[in-house]
């Protein structure tokens, strides 16, 4: 009897509110096999085998794949995983099957790297200057100007960034990115002083196809107030007139970097002088934005991501025209989570997709940025409508209607940070 080959997912999906999705709709439609560096637990009723390994070591992970690669054959390999895009880029090319090459995913992971790369190019972008002290931070800021960002080199997902807004500022912002940046992966060290750039902040959702690039939709964010960049929201709505004007940039910036496979997240803003990118992720996108494409458009990122790890072309044409939203609740301040309600006849409104709550009652959490992000999430709600003023004030009546409350911690109990 032949065994069905198997696409291999590596990652744990370990965030299974943002990535479950991912791993049932892939799972709907082909058999998945999972590389993870822990036993796996609601990931088994969607996979077919799995192997355990320590995904920061190459030899381990090549090891593990070997191993499962003697049971079953592997068709394909992918991850949704930001920080582990070059260990499956370096797996694909061991085994033969579609993907980026590892050169190319280091140069994404590394912010310095590619604004290097989009300097000697021509590709609009945030000036940049790679730092690891004070003293260097202080004199990149003088010769960018103020205000700029200090970010980590290769980090995801807005841990560590933040806006300075003059010399006062610089210590105590440094001694939080510096920390951040500790734990950022093996592409990339130190910290970025960056060029602020004013202007609205988007993503651009791109698949590109033998280094063929299309761009398939733009999520327009919600942030925080400066000088965090913590995500609140997207918005995506078909037929969105930015994309005509983004979309060759988000190839152009792709291209600059080797990026020739896959699904990719690119970050940018739409400044007064024209949209300029702030940053390339080789991978999908999270925060849901892949679940609002869908919603908006018809078009199937999860999908396409899955069938271009296995050597087909994806469909990327629209069957919708919609707006989806999504907006990311949070602990007003820190302590231990008593309550998430809803009021019950706003929860069966027809224009919602879901609510989705992440932290269970009685675990601490605390408001961002002093804690890490996923820790810092309380829930989200999904909704859909005719246009994007439409789909806001739907989760606006969602949040009227929605209460969190946390207790104090007591003396001595440890916060979510």
């Amino acid at each position: 009897m032949s065994i069905s080959p198997v696409l291999l997912v590596v990652g744990g999906c370990t965030e299974a509110v943002y990535r479950r999705d991912c791993l049932i709709q892939t799972a709907a439609h082909h058999p998945v096999a999972l590389l993870t560096d822990q036993e796996p637990t609601w990931q088994r009723d969607f996979i077919v085998d799995h192997e355990v390994a320590d995904l920061r070591d190459h030899q381990a992970v090549q090891a593990a794949a070997e191993r499962l690669s003697r049971r079953r054959p592997i068709s394909g390999v992918l991850t949704w995983d930001e920080y582990l895009i070059v260990q499956t880029a370096r797996l694909a090319q061991s085994l033969g099957v579609p993907g980026n090459r590892d050169w190319a995913m280091r140069r994404c992971r590394n912010k310095a790297g590619a604004q290097e790369k989009f300097d000697e190019l021509g590709v609009p972008s945030a000036a940049s200057i790679p730092v690891l002290t004070l003293a260097e931070a202080r004199r990149a800021a003088v010769g960018i100007g103020y205000p700029v960002v200090l970010k980590p080199a290769a980090h995801a997902g807005s841990v560590g960034v933040v806006r300075v807004t003059g010399p006062a500022e610089l210590p105590k912002s440094w001694r939080y990115v510096a920390e951040a940046a500790t734990s950022q992966g093996a592409e990339g060290t130190g910290v970025l002083v960056e060029e602020y750039l004013d202007g609205p902040e988007i993503s651009v959702e791109c698949v590109t196809e033998s280094g063929r690039t299309t761009a398939v939709a733009v999520a327009h964010k919600d942030l925080t107030e400066q000088p965090w960049f913590e995500e609140i929201g997207h918005t995506v709505t078909a037929d969105d007139p930015v994309l005509d004007e983004v979309a060759p940039l988000a190839s152009q910036a792709l291209a600059a970097l080797g990026v020739t496979h896959g699904v990719s997240h690119v970050e940018m803003r739409l400044t007064e002088s024209g949209p300029k990118i702030i940053e390339v992720n080789a991978r999908l996108a999270g925060d849901m934005i892949p679940r609002l494409v869908q919603l908006a458009t018809g078009i199937d990122l999860v999908a396409a991501a899955a069938d271009l790890a296995l050597g087909h072309s994806p469909q990327l044409k629209p069957s919708r025209s919609r707006s989806a939203a999504i907006r990311i609740f949070y602990p007003p301040t820190a302590g231990n989570l008593t309550q998430c309600r809803l009021d019950p006849a706003v929860a069966r409104s027809p224009w919602i997709d879901r609510i989705s709550w992440q932290a269970p009652i009685g675990e601490p959490v605390a408001p961002p940025p002093h804690t890490a992000i996923h820790a810092s999430r309380v829930g989200f709600a999904i909704v859909t409508g005719r246009s994007p003023a439409q789909t806001r004030r739907c989760l606006d009546r969602i949040e009227d209607r929605l209460v969190i409350t946390v207790a104090p911690l007591a003396p001595g109990e440890r916060s979510a940070a």
